[in-house]
Parts: structure tokens; sequence; C-alpha cells
């Protein structure tokens, strides 16, 4: 299809030759007057229809082409800001680090689904996921389903880890035509990263307590574009050799040799009694960024981070998943997880955490 340039081209000698003065018609001139009507019509019928082939929805959604991204949505890393420090430790400071082995989804588990903040449906998310850890979440996925899979994780952990797929924007995709993929607008090669790392790690001024079995927790903003606020936006993104410099709003261009790195870190101070909540967030909230105290009324549990790592194409070549209207910015990167460790291996996990191990 020629791009609308080209297209309005077509039109151009209709439109110079609506000016002209008219006179009466001979004989020929009727025939050629016919003709050059009928090829208008034709002609502006034929540009009505590919007009509505490239703005049209695809069936059953409402966007069908993202806006972005653009250039502006990228940044040489060294002109990123720079992250700000750690909140010092206390005392009584929680300070060692568990790793769940889960793999980095070479196994391909992908669905535009997401069973926490849309349950029951399928393409609730209209954006493609990764998972790695319980090889069974889906749509319709629930707490018994997820205790009964299987999982990619060492030692039982049958958790749940998800996140928009990264993709390489340069060639179509192999889902070029199907939900979550292109037919939401979210075309290219998806990448599989290099390296996933997930850690539990402790807190700044206490000691953490057991997660309970079964809590979910979200972090970072699907809808930030579209609400015009950062506030619950935790997008971070960074190259694998410049420490120190980060973006929470543009992908990083990073030097040659160096992998994109994106950060999910997630809420760690929980109200000690749900496992959930209407929105998401209000159960599980962060500490305070300026001392790494949790607020009163909530408890310090094993704070998650997720790490993953990336081979990327030079340039703009690569963006995330988004829902159609966010436009694929980087801001709305966000991160989702439900624990399902056997209550066995989260004691492990704290006693890691609170004895200074790494394990």
């Amino acid at each position: 299809m020629p791009p609308y340039s080209e297209l309005s081209t077509t039109i151009d000698p209709v439109a110079a030759d609506a000016g002209r003065p008219s006179r009466p018609p001979r004989g020929g001139d009727r025939r050629g007057a016919l003709t050059s009507a009928l090829l208008s019509v034709a002609t502006l019928a034929g540009f009505a229809l590919l007009m509505s082939a490239v703005t049209a929805p695809a069936a059953g959604h409402q966007h069908a082409v993202h806006a972005g991204p653009v250039a502006a949505d990228y940044v040489a890393i060294e002109a990123a800001v720079a992250a700000p420090p750690a909140a010092r430790t206390g005392p009584a400071a929680s300070t060692g680090a568990f790793t769940s082995r889960c793999g980095r989804n070479a196994e391909g588990h992908r669905n535009s689904d997401n069973f926490i903040t849309a349950p029951g449906r399928s393409n609730g998310a209209h954006h493609v996921h990764d998972y790695v850890g319980n090889t069974s979440t889906d749509g319709a996925s629930t707490d018994q389903s997820l205790a009964a899979a299987s999982t990619t994780c060492a030692l039982g952990d049958r958790s749940v880890y998800f996140w928009p797929v990264l993709r390489d924007i340069r060639h179509a995709g192999e889902d070029a035509g199907r939900p979550g993929g292109g037919s939401d607008g979210n075309v290219g090669h998806i990448l599989v990263p290099a390296r996933v790392a997930v850690e539990f790690l402790g807190n700044q001024q206490a000691k953490v307590r057991p997660m309970p079995r079964f809590l979910r927790v979200v972090t970072g903003d699907a809808k930030a574009v579209s609400k015009g606020s950062a506030a619950q936006a935790r997008a971070r993104w960074s190259c694998s050799g410049t420490p120190g410099r980060a973006s929470s709003t543009r992908y990083p261009l990073c030097p040659a040799g160096q992998q994109v790195r994106r950060v999910g870190e997630f809420p760690s101070c929980w109200n000690g009694t749900g496992t959930d909540s209407e929105d998401h967030r209000t159960h599980v909230t962060f500490p305070d960024p300026a001392t790494g105290a949790c607020p009163t009324g909530t408890v310090a549990v094993p704070r998650l981070r997720i790490t993953l790592s990336y081979d990327v194409p030079p340039g703009r070549s690569f963006a995330i998943d988004s829902f159609p209207a966010e436009q694929r910015k980087a801001i709305t990167d966000h991160f989702d997880f439900e624990n399902v460790m056997p209550e066995s291996l989260m004691s492990r996990v704290v006693d890691c955490i609170n004895t200074g191990r790494t394990c």
C-alpha cells in the first residue's frame, strides 16, 4: 500500500480540474467529460477504500495501530539521569538475598492474558506477556490451578512471574495477525531475554516476614500514558555496562557490546491481611524512598526484583508491547507476580534474607 502522500498525489489532477471554467460540451467533449467523471469517481472511491483499510480497527478492537514508538522515545544512556542513591541501611536491616532460578522463557510460554487484572478474559491485556515459573498461567488461572501446576523454577517454586514482551520492531513478527500481537498494534519479532534474574531482597530498616501464599503484587503502570500520570510508573531502563544511569521514560540506546536492561522493583510493605485488593496495589505498598522504612500499619516482606537483560539490534529498533492507547512507551513497563512458593521454601527465603546470606 502506498503512503498517504502517494495516495493524495493520485487525486491531484482531479482537484486541479475542479476550478476550470466550463463550456458547452460537443460530442467528443461529452465522451471525454463522462470518462473524466467516471475516472474521478473511481479514483475517489479507491482512495476512500484504502483510507478505510488504513484507519479501520481490526474486528473486535478499538485500536489496531499504535502511534509509537517514535524517535523521541529513545535516549543515549550517557544522557540519561543519574540513578538516585539507595536509602541508608539501619541497624535492624535485613541484608541477605535469595535467587529463584526460573530460566528465561526459552520455552515460549506467552499469551495476552492477565489473570490478576483481567481474570477469566482471553486477551484481557491486549499485549503479550512473557512468563517464567508456573507453566499453566493464562487468563483462567486461579490460586488452585496454579498450585497444582508444574514450574520452570528450581526448588518447587510455582510462583508466577510475568511482564510485557520486548520486540525487534524492524520485522512484522510471528503473531502479526493475532490478538495481543499485530491485531492490537504490537508488531515485531519477540526477543527472548538473554538473562532473567529473580531476586528476593530485604528491607533497609527491618527484618522481613514471610509473604502469605497466593499474595498477588504488581509494579509499574501499564496505562501511564492514557492516565497522563507517572504516579504509579516504576519503569527502569538501563545498560549493562553503564552503571549509575537509567531512564524511567525512554528506551536506552546502549554502547556496542552492552545489553539493554529492564528492572521491575516490587512493593514490599504488606498490610498483614489481604492477598489482593481491588486496585491490586493498596494491600502492598512501597517503603519510604528516603528511609527505606515501611509505613505504619504495614510489615516488611521479601522485596522482589526482576532484572531482564537483552541483546537488541542497534539503534531505535526495539519496544515493549502495550495496550493500544499507550503507544508502546517505555514508561508503561510493568511486572506482575503471584507467590505460589511452598511455605517451607518461603521460610528458607526469609531466613536467608534476615541472616544476611546470599542463597
